[in-house]
């Protein structure tokens, strides 16, 4: 059932608008001189992803103007607000239909996991029932794939900024982790303090 691997939708979540960061949409945050959302997508497609769904809530339409991100199905999110739970719905929604068996999820503002920890989870996928982790040091984080099958189930319970954790809490026999904590590191642009992460 591997065959369709590379059918697989890198789906980036990159709506959040960085209330901890004064406000500034975390998809704009410059990282290598571009802003974080185009880095997230060329590690995306870097390590397998060929179509690639970006989330964007805050600031879309300066999103838009400034990135560059040809290619991309880009899905606005109005209700980002509510957390990253609706930027999944919208992002899992978006995919309806196009055939993709599974969705590996990123999110924006981990610029520490590159392309080899979304590749090494891409390798674990097996079918549209799949589960995917990276998992750093045993404990389970991003980037995430969920096989089509685990769609409906993940926008049912994805609420707040919780995202799929509750779904994942009730399915957690079904994961399969895959360690990245070799080759990738898994922390967050949530305050001032971490803005020394980019580069």
């Amino acid at each position: 059932m591997t065959e369709n691997k590379d059918q697989v939708a890198g789906l980036l979540l990159a709506a959040g608008g960085g209330r901890r960061l004064g406000g500034r949409p975390k998809a704009l945050l410059s990282h290598r001189g571009r802003p974080l959302v185009e880095h997230a997508v060329g590690v995306l497609r870097a390590g397998g992803c060929t179509r690639v769904h970006v989330v964007l809530g805050a600031q879309a339409d300066v999103v838009r103007q400034r990135a560059s991100l040809p290619g991309c199905v880009l899905v606005d999110n109005p209700e980002w607000e509510e957390g990253m739970g609706s930027s999944l719905r919208a992002g899992l929604d978006s995919l309806a239909g196009t055939g993709a068996p599974a969705a590996l999820v990123s999110l924006v503002d981990q610029p520490g996991i590159g392309r080899e920890a979304v590749a090494r989870v891409l390798a674990a996928y097996e079918s549209p029932l799949s589960l995917v982790a990276a998992a750093y040091d045993g404990e389970r984080g991003h980037p995430v794939l969920f096989g089509a099958g685990h769609w409906a189930g993940i926008a049912a319970t994805a609420t707040g900024d919780r995202g799929a954790r509750a779904y994942l809490k009730a399915h957690e026999d079904a994961i399969t982790l895959v360690e990245c904590g070799d080759v990738a590191q898994a922390y967050d642009i949530d305050t001032e303090g971490d803005l020394i992460h980019l580069e």
